[in-house]
């Protein structure tokens, strides 16, 4: 569900009233009913009825009804909307370790996350920088990493949260293979057979031979060759400023970037559309998706939006977008129809 001060509640109820998720998957939320309520008015879909369970076997999965994991973590009266508070951040970080712990178990087959505030969830005394984190430690992963797509562009990251000027000194010949190797199987998982690499330099022109930097000369292109003499098909160093557009026309089927920002901003650019006329966000698209673990891990790649929080008016497409890649990655594991629940 997200941070409960968050926009998740919101979105999950605007995509759970949609009639073919449930043709699709058979969705439950793992957070609070009377939050999940709270959402569904706000949303004006009162038409929706909130079932609470306390086992996954419980659930209807059934179109008009919202199936939730009852946590009992928190109450409507215990935060504010669109404020960070331990509360909700704690709430969020149990969400999180239900969903994981589930999984694991093999009670479901693919678990999809709302935001959650990194703030929040520190305050809590939860020390992790994000979800990706959080899904490491759970499930004793040591190698991952994190994809963003948005149709037919795709990004890896060798690194995530953590300052630039670290970002800079995790570019490393042994992290930079290990990255083009999980986007190799990544992209093969999701039914690209023969996958394209493109890898991003990280100084301005790749360093030109130097002159800017000396990472991709001592790190990057070692990296790269040695991934190729593994019968990956990859391309590189490209300069930041022009491997996603090679990418978007379908030169590459995933990038992997070098940094966090390297990797958000062209995904976002894409995925985001603001209507300054309409003063509004007429589409909000993209997924985040957890590499290398054991388990399936998809979310919306957006933050709580506190500013939008309490209002209804949140963009439900990135969680859509999740959705479907979570039960896409479902399917072919299981080799055939999705479904979530195990009984």
């Amino acid at each position: 569900m997200g941070d409960p001060a968050g926009v998740g509640a919101e979105i999950t109820a605007k995509a759970l009233g949609k009639p073919d998720i449930y043709e699709r998957c058979n969705p439950i939320v793992i957070g609070d009913a009377q939050i999940m309520a709270r959402a569904c008015g706000l949303v004006g879909r009162d038409d929706l009825s909130i079932h609470a369970v306390h086992d996954v076997a419980e659930a209807f999965f059934q179109y008009g009804t919202i199936d939730v994991l009852d946590m009992g973590v928190i109450g409507v009266c215990d935060y504010e909307i669109g404020q960070v508070s331990a509360k909700a951040g704690d709430a969020a970080f149990q969400y999180v370790k239900k969903a994981i712990g589930l999984a694991m178990k093999g009670d479901i087959d693919a678990t999809v996350t709302n935001p959650l505030n990194k703030e929040a969830i520190n305050l809590a005394n939860h020390h992790f920088s994000g979800h990706t984190e959080i899904y490491a430690e759970f499930t004793g992963t040591s190698r991952y990493t994190m994809m963003l797509a948005h149709k037919n562009l795709r990004v890896v990251h060798v690194s995530t949260h953590v300052s630039l000027r670290e970002a800079c000194d995790r570019v490393k010949k042994a992290r930079v293979l290990e990255v083009i190797k999980i986007a190799d199987q990544a992209c093969r998982d999701m039914g690209i057979d023969k996958p394209k690499i493109g890898v991003a330099g990280l100084n301005p022109h790749c360093g030109e031979g130097g002159l800017f930097g000396w990472e991709e000369i001592e790190e990057i292109i070692p990296a790269i060759e040695e991934a190729s003499k593994e019968g990956i098909s990859v391309f590189g160093p490209v300069p930041p400023d022009s491997i996603f557009s090679k990418a978007r026309g379908g030169w590459y089927d995933v990038v992997v970037a070098m940094y966090h920002d390297q990797g958000h901003i062209p995904l976002k650019l894409e995925g985001f559309v603001y209507s300054k006329e309409k003063r509004m966000w007429e589409a909000v698209e993209g997924v985040n998706i957890t590499l290398g673990l054991p388990i399936i891990r998809t979310s919306v790649d957006h933050g709580t939006a506190f500013d939008q929080a309490g209002t209804g008016l949140a963009n439900e497409l990135s969680l859509v977008n999740a959705i479907d890649y979570a039960n896409s990655f479902a399917q072919r594991r299981s080799g055939g129809c999705f479904v979530i629940n195990k009984k």
